[in-house]
């Protein structure tokens, strides 16, 4: 059998607005048991709304849409960091989670990295998101650090920082 995983580099308005619109469902059905509804829906918008997008695609990330058999699944988005490839965002929406799709992305970002000759791919993940840090420990990622970082309006980010070495 074939693989049916794709990727397509997201580099048009639709694109931006499906990833926008995927995102506000796995963000509200994810996130909102971890760190509560007023702050999923602040950092939807500040940082997986259409404008965000926008920008960080003008700032140099690169988003990817996540297809299997034809269905789109999720995304991920990344940006090069001296040297290292920052996974900024990794994405499956939960009806396909079970299709070893996390991993299948992360095979993709390995050959972007060995591609572009980066030694590293590295993440933020919070600290209580139990599912997404069993997944990146599963795949090899090793606890490097932790930070609490200030996002606005009264709100934090309290993470661990994962890497992965190429």
């Amino acid at each position: 059998m074939t693989d049916t995983f794709e990727t397509l580099k997201v580099d048009n308005d639709h694109q931006i607005q499906e990833v926008a619109e995927l995102a506000e469902i796995i963000w509200h059905e994810h996130f909102t048991p971890i760190i509560g509804t007023v702050q999923v829906e602040y950092m939807v918008d500040k940082f997986q709304s259409v404008p965000a997008l926008k920008k960080q695609l003008a700032d140099g990330y690169e988003y990817y849409q996540l297809f299997d058999r034809g269905e789109f699944c999720g995304y991920c988005g990344i940006h090069p960091d001296k040297g290292r490839l920052f996974l900024s965002k990794l994405y499956i929406r939960k009806e396909c989670r079970g299709r070893h799709l996390a991993t299948k992305a992360f095979h993709f970002l390995k050959d972007l990295c060995s591609k572009r000759g980066l030694s590293a791919i590295w993440l933020t993940c919070n600290k209580h998101n139990d599912d997404s840090l069993a997944v990146y420990s599963h795949l090899g990622f090793k606890t490097i650090d932790t930070q609490v970082a200030d996002i606005g309006n009264g709100f934090v980010m309290d993470d661990y920082i994962m890497e992965y070495t190429v």
